[in-house]
């Protein structure tokens, strides 16, 4: 019997360049926007010199867009955050670069050390907060680009966590 696999008949993939994916443009997947989220964090020098620290509210830069996305960059004083929120229909991975948040979400607390990332699907509730004494930077990618944070009531939610929580 003769067998015609496909490395029979291709020869090694990294020897013929023509059969490889050409690499995409912007990400389209979750991995693919997390592994930017790494990649933007990794690059110290081109989000560094734009943080700037404001003692009245958390400062925020948009720092690249793309088809259907949008990369910001955040700091947060000691003491910051940014209330119990949504994002709308956007989907979005949060990076700490700098500093330690911490998120609360009606059901669980997290601190996050610089390299965390949290990824999450639209219509997910959390509150962000830098509980440290130390200012934190964060990368947030939202996709599509954010169009709405509804806001929530602190005691809505852990009301409606605890009625879940009881009927489980």
């Amino acid at each position: 019997m003769n067998d015609h696999s496909d490395l029979q008949i291709a020869g090694d993939l990294l020897e013929v360049p023509h059969l490889l994916q050409p690499p995409r443009p912007h990400p389209a997947t979750v991995a693919e926007f997390a592994g930017l989220a790494r990649t933007l964090a990794a690059a110290h020098a081109a989000w560094r010199p734009l943080v700037r620290f404001d003692a009245t509210a958390r400062w925020y830069h948009r720092l690249r867009t793309g088809p259907g996305y949008e990369v910001w960059l955040l700091s947060w004083l000691p003491g910051q955050g940014s209330g119990l929120h949504d994002h709308g229909p956007s989907s979005g991975v949060l990076t700490v670069l700098d500093g330690e948040l911490t998120e609360r979400t009606p059901r669980a607390e997290r601190h996050l050390a610089p390299g965390a990332q949290r990824v999450f699907a639209p219509g997910y509730v959390h509150e962000v907060v830098n509980d440290a004494l130390e200012p934190a930077v964060s990368l947030h990618i939202y996709y599509p680009g954010l169009t709405e944070m509804p806001m929530h009531a602190k005691d809505e939610s852990a009301h409606a966590a605890h009625c879940a929580a009881a009927h489980a």
